[in-house]
């Protein structure tokens, strides 16, 4: 009876990585975003870097980049699960690249959560702090929250594409299972030496009747009449 294959160790650099960024990510955005509620004018563009790089603070009852401004509910419930997910999924992580990409993923989504969840106007329905504005790449308004949601996804893209797994081990490619295929095929039959060819073979004959010894060898029956 075969015992059941042992559960894979929790890795505790992975999951304190990923908090790290977590951390990092929201206090980071949490900490700027009451410094631009505290001191920037409401609505009113600061130039920072000419027209490359502004400052405008508005509030966003949508989603990242200012998007579906009339959803706010559903992005808290898909926020939540976000964070949610990737807290049960955090035991599985052993990459540092996973667990750096999934706390920044984290970190982002607990940011603009908590925005949603205890900004006005209620509970839920709280009005993301925007205040990033890059008029020569896009339209929209955004926040660190949202810069760390977009680079993490873009990371998480790139860890797929190499085929780098949650354990840290790498997916092979359609040729490299190949080639793994075809080694396995040889290794396969190395193993079988000649002497487990000759046992074979013995393990044939002995399954082969022997012959009685009181027939006749020379076509006639046990009563001397032709058999034929």
């Amino acid at each position: 009876m075969s015992r059941p294959a042992p559960r894979a160790k929790v890795s505790v650099r992975a999951i304190a990585a990923l908090a790290f960024a977590a951390v990092v990510v929201v206090a980071l955005d949490q900490g700027v975003k009451a410094l631009v509620v505290a001191n920037l004018p409401y609505g009113q563009v600061v130039p920072v870097l000419g027209d490359a790089l502004q400052l405008l603070y508005v509030r966003n009852p949508g989603a990242a980049f200012s998007f579906a401004v009339n959803m706010t509910w559903v992005f808290s419930i898909v926020s939540t699960a976000v964070v949610v997910a990737i807290v049960v999924y955090a035991r599985r992580i052993r990459s540092m690249w996973w667990a750096i990409v999934l706390g920044m993923l984290l970190g982002g989504a607990l940011g603009n959560l908590l925005d949603r969840l205890f900004r006005e106007p209620g509970f839920g329905r709280g009005h993301v702090v925007d205040f990033i504005s890059t008029p020569w790449m896009m339209p929209a308004i955004y926040n660190i929250a949202d810069s760390f949601i977009c680079v993490s996804m873009v990371v998480f893209v790139l860890l797929v594409v190499l085929g780098v797994n949650l354990d840290g081990t790498r997916a092979l490619s359609a040729k490299q299972q190949r080639a793994a295929d075809a080694a396995a095929a040889r290794a396969d039959e190395d193993t079988t030496t000649p002497s487990t060819r000759a046992d074979v073979a013995g393990a044939s004959r002995a399954a082969r009747p022997e012959p009685d010894p009181r027939a006749p060898r020379d076509g006639h029956d046990v009563l001397g009449h032709d058999a034929t």
